[in-house]
């Protein structure tokens, strides 16, 4: 019984892989979508938004820790990279010196991390297939 319960820990780890990585596309496509909005909701310009990852854990009754994949992933704003700041006396959104702050949104880092995020998408979904064929290999043989 060991062997089906392992099987069954890897589909649940590739999944949690799987929704976290479609969290991660899902933010890197609203910071594109906004690397030049300069009026948001909560004011000012658009803050690029980040993924981040903590483990899910499990502990035994002897207390070891064993990790069964990835929480929900939490979403923060980057308050460590500091907001572009355009000298452009015309823009709606402008100050008394002419500055207008736009987002610190890269759209190159942020392409770049998409085709991660894809890419890592990719292989847990390869993982999960895997272990549906494995499965379906085992009841085949228990037959």
């Amino acid at each position: 019984m060991e062997g089906i319960e392992r099987l069954f820990t890897g589909m649940r780890i590739s999944s949690t892989g799987l929704v976290a990585e479609r969290s991660r596309v899902d933010v890197i496509a609203e910071n594109i979508a906004n690397a030049r909005t300069t009026r948001s909701p909560e004011g000012g310009a658009y803050r690029r938004k980040l993924v981040v990852f903590e483990p899910l854990l499990r502990t035994d009754a002897d207390g070891n820790e064993s990790v069964l994949g990835l929480a929900r992933p939490r979403v923060i704003e980057d308050m460590r990279t500091p907001l572009e700041r355009i000298l452009d006396p015309g823009h709606p959104d402008a100050d008394a010196d002419g500055m207008v702050e736009y987002p610190n949104v890269n759209t190159i880092l942020e392409m770049t991390d998409l085709v991660t995020a894809m890419r890592a998408y990719e292989a847990n979904l390869t993982a999960q297939e895997s272990f549906v064929r494995m499965a379906e290999r085992a009841l085949q043989l228990s037959r």
